[in-house]
């Protein structure tokens, strides 16, 4: 990991369980991770917190789709957005970088790729190809 520490760190995730051990995994490296558990609460503490990432459960809002990460870019255009899920699926990874992703993690790849990927989007080097780790050109 960089030398730079993260001001904040916002984790939106609706399953408790999960996102407890996420938060846990954030605080080895990072001071401040706020969890929030639906849109609303994302959206405002995105705004009101301005933290320099946000790791957001792709299913947060539901069946509604991507419209949380199009609301979180309009609010917060600096922020660095990653997004995990349990699907694999290509076409999955697609709509969320095209959403406006900086990076996709599978959730079975968390404790693996996370923290790589934090680092990635904060400016260090480019994320490894691994089949739970996605970068906006898809490497």
């Amino acid at each position: 990991m960089s030398e730079k520490p993260l001001s904040c760190v916002l984790l939106a995730d609706r399953h408790h369980g999960l996102t407890e051990g996420v938060r846990g995994l954030l605080e080895t490296a990072f001071g401040s991770v706020v969890m929030v558990a639906d849109q609303a609460s994302l959206l405002d503490g995105a705004g009101r917190l301005q933290p320099d990432v946000a790791v957001v459960d792709l299913s947060l809002a539901g069946d509604s789709g991507l419209g949380w990460l199009r609301a979180v870019r309009e609010r917060c255009p600096g922020l660095k957005v990653i997004v995990l899920s349990v699907h694999d699926e290509q076409a999955v990874r697609q709509a969320a970088m095209q959403a406006g992703a900086d990076a996709f993690v599978l959730k079975r790849s968390i404790a693996t790729d996370l923290l790589p990927a934090v680092e990635q989007v904060r400016g260090g080097p480019p994320l490894r190809a691994s089949d739970g780790l996605a970068s906006p050109t898809g490497k």
